[in-house]
């Protein structure tokens, strides 16, 4: 990573203090606002909740298309995307659906581009849906919980270890506020998972001893720079590749089986070590991630688990963990399978889910529901977690060493931009070739 801007939080923060801050709600925070909203706002439903869309993207406007099916009462009443026509397209694509509902109500005023167009539509909303690139999350929560707002987040909510920091520091006023906080993490919302899970806390194979989990993958789109662009918008519309905005495959998509894979054992890592590098996508378009990692992430009980991604054509494509323990394995994937066998090769329990609610629309399903139920969700804490351990196995890969919880979690380095601006110059640039330099192990810092 070439040309980061150090971070100005100074505090250490050991494991113990983490675990601890991270569940208690602090007096005095820096984060000041609004008066809190609150879960009991909406209780009973009468009242129209009204949502924002910052994010207009693929999975912003699909998320929000989910958050109007959820509750007949809702409607989407602001947008906000640092480009016109992504926004266009997003409010196109969900005109065709909600334009007879009466929930599609956002007039021409209401919809704002640029860096700072988020903060206008989370005022005007009830309940706030973060879908931009990842690398911006930390400082829309931080915004939406100053103001009261309920939100739905995608994963993962941080790209560097400051922004994890300031989301956990926003998730302690929101839990003092009542405010009800999904993390996409889809997967504690899908019936396989929630049914293995109770299994496993019924000791159903013992003590997880170890685990493997992938996400391997021929890989996403490259948008291609276009005559005219500056250098920040050409990284801002190709953002799957810079660090910065993305955090790399191993924590924008990984994420995923990571975090179950600290949900299963009930832990998160205390160190991990891996390599990884860049052998198919070395094009230019492909700016500095990796196409492949593999970490192996230790944690405190003992358990080892080996966790592999991979974006690279042509190769073994598997999405999914295994977990073995002391009485028996199991087997899941994101299809809808759950199985769980004894070490004698007895099936203890086989779940097939076809038939399972849609994940993606359940976690929207029981987030409005507790808003109008008066109830409270929060998803930050772990969200927070399963970001940081998948930036820990990034740290690894990128860097070769061996690295600890705690040096991840107080690590200095910030990867985000000192200035928003579309003349101002993002935190990597190319060389006089095009090529941006990739992380090199054994040379590259990461703490």
């Amino acid at each position: 990573m070439s040309k980061t801007t150090d971070g100005s939080d100074k505090g250490n923060m050991s494991r113990r203090d983490f675990f601890r801050s991270a569940s208690v709600a602090a007096a005095g925070s820096v984060l000041l606002g609004s008066l809190p909203v609150g879960a009991s706002a909406f209780a009973g439903g009468s009242d129209t909740l009204k949502i924002a869309l910052v994010g207009c993207g693929g999975r912003g406007t699909g998320a929000a298309s989910q958050a109007l099916s959820a509750d007949e009462g809702t409607q989407l009443v602001a947008m906000a995307d640092a480009f016109r026509d992504r926004l266009d397209e997003s409010y196109n694509g969900l005109s065709k659906r909600y334009a007879d509902t009466g929930q599609l109500n956002v007039p021409e005023e209401h919809k704002f581009t640029g860096f700072d167009g988020y903060k206008k539509a989370i005022a005007l909303a009830d309940v706030v849906i973060l879908a931009t690139p990842p690398g911006f999350r930390p400082i829309h929560f931080e915004e939406a919980v100053r103001a009261g707002k309920h939100v739905f987040m995608e994963k993962p909510v941080a790209t560097d270890a400051p922004g994890v920091r300031k989301v956990l520091e926003a998730g302690k006023l929101a839990k003092q506020k009542k405010l009800n906080v999904v993390v996409g993490l889809q997967r504690h919302y899908q019936n396989n998972y929630r049914e293995v899970i109770k299994r496993l806390r019924q000791d159903e194979i013992g003590k997880i001893v170890s685990g493997q989990v992938y996400w391997n993958s021929a890989g996403v789109w490259v948008r291609e720079r276009q005559p005219g662009q500056t250098e920040m918008e050409y990284q801002m519309r190709n953002w799957y590749y810079f660090t910065w905005l993305c955090g790399d495959h191993i924590l924008e998509q990984h994420i995923h089986n990571i975090d179950v894979a600290n949900w299963f054992i009930g832990e998160y890592p205390a160190s991990a070590q891996g390599m990884g590098g860049r052998q198919v996508r070395i094009g230019k378009e492909y700016g500095e991630i990796f196409d492949h990692h593999f970490v192996e992430f230790t944690y405190p009980g003992g358990a080892v688990v080996a966790s592999q991604c991979r974006h690279q054509p042509d190769t073994m494509s598997r999405v999914s963990e295994f977990f073995q323990g002391t009485k028996g394995t199991v087997d899941t994937d994101g299809g809808g399978k759950g199985i769980i066998r004894g070490w004698n090769g007895a099936t203890l329990y086989d779940h097939r889910g076809d038939s399972d609610p849609n994940p993606y629309q359940q976690e929207h399903d029981e987030l409005f529901a507790a808003i109008r139920k008066g109830e409270v969700i929060d998803d930050t804490e772990n969200g927070a977690k399963s970001t940081l351990a998948a930036l820990m196995g990034r740290m690894a890969t990128y860097s070769g060493k061996v690295i600890t919880w705690d040096e991840a979690l107080n690590s200095k380095l910030s990867l985000m931009p000192t200035q928003f601006a579309w003349d101002a110059a993002p935190p990597v640039l190319p060389d006089e070739n095009g090529y941006y330099e990739a992380p090199v192990p054994g040379v590259t810092q990461v703490l």
